[in-house]
This record gives C-alpha cells, structure tokens and sequence, in this order.
C-alpha cells in the first residue's frame, strides 16, 4: 500500500510540472514565438506586378507576350452535323465539319459579327490545314468545335447559324 501510494505521489508531482515545460525553450512549439503585425510595402496602381515574370529575351523567336493574336484559319470546306444541347445556365453549340485534307488542327467557332444579328447568331467553323493528302478516309478528315453559351447570351437568340466554305447549317429555337 505503502509503495502505490508513494508512486501515486511520484507521478501527480512529475505531472503538473508538465505545465512548466509549456512556456520554457525546451518546447519546440515556442522557438518561434507569437506572431506581431507587420507593415507591408505598397504597389502603386500602374507598377509592375511582382507576380508576373518580366520578359526575357527568347533566343527561338517564340512569342512570351499576352497580346492577343488575330485566329486566320480558313473555313471548313463542309459543315456536317449542328447540335445545340441544353446545360444548366446556357446551351453547348456544337459543330461537326469535313476538312479537304487530311489532319487540320486548332479548330474553333468564330463569332461571324457580320452575319449576326435580328435575332440570328452566326459563327464560322474554322481550321488550320496542312498540305497533305485528300482521298484518305472521311474520319482522318472529321472535326469538331463547341462553343457554351450562357441563358444570357442566348437572351433574344432565335436562330443559330454555323457556316463552313461550301455550306451553313442553322437551328432554330
């Protein structure tokens, strides 16, 4: 009895001065200390943003900017297929074209501003093509685009147009 008391003692003794070894260096949760406020050094409006990366000079010539670059791909020659899906907040226009050649790539929907209006929206399906063979299967020739639009945009829309070089399709709501 007389040893489980002592034990008992021993240790409630070693337990609370655990509360001292909270506040002494010891303790790797204090190395650092309490955080203070700082004062921090101000951008003026029109500087340079510390975030983006200055231009360096590109020995291969590639471009670095973020200008803007003016897409001049020519129609497809054949616009096949026009869906228009229905999505929560808008609608997916999508467009299936034929190329002449085999391998066009970085195809998009331009916005025909020229041709849009009184309720019509109208875009072009546009490809860059290589050179290259042209009596090779349909499918090497096959693209598609899609273009989302919000119920905003869709807001007094009533027809929509996609035009390839030979031919238009339309839908109408």
């Amino acid at each position: 009895m007389v040893k489980s008391l002592s034990i008992l003692l021993i240790s409630a003794t070693v337990l609370t001065s655990c509360g001292a070894v909270r506040e002494s260096r010891i303790n790797p949760f204090n190395w650092f200390g309490r955080s203070e406020p700082v004062a921090v050094q101000t951008v003026q409006s029109g500087t340079v943003n510390p975030l983006i990366p200055a231009r360096r000079h590109n020995p291969l010539g590639l471009r670095t900017d973020n200008t803007p670059v003016e897409y001049t791909a020519p129609p497809i020659a054949e616009v096949t297929e026009l869906l228009i899906e229905r999505r929560t907040g808008g609608a997916i226009i999508r467009a299936t074209g034929q190329s002449d050649v085999v391998g066009p790539f970085d195809v998009r929907m331009t916005l025909d501003e020229a041709a849009s209006g009184n309720g019509t929206l109208a875009y072009t399906l546009r490809a860059f093509q290589t050179p290259g063979p042209r009596s090779t299967g349909p499918l090497a020739r096959l693209v598609t685009a899609a273009v989302y639009l919000t119920d905003q945009d869709l807001a007094g829309i009533s027809t929509i147009r996609v035009a390839g070089r030979e031919n238009a399709l339309a839908s109408r709501r």
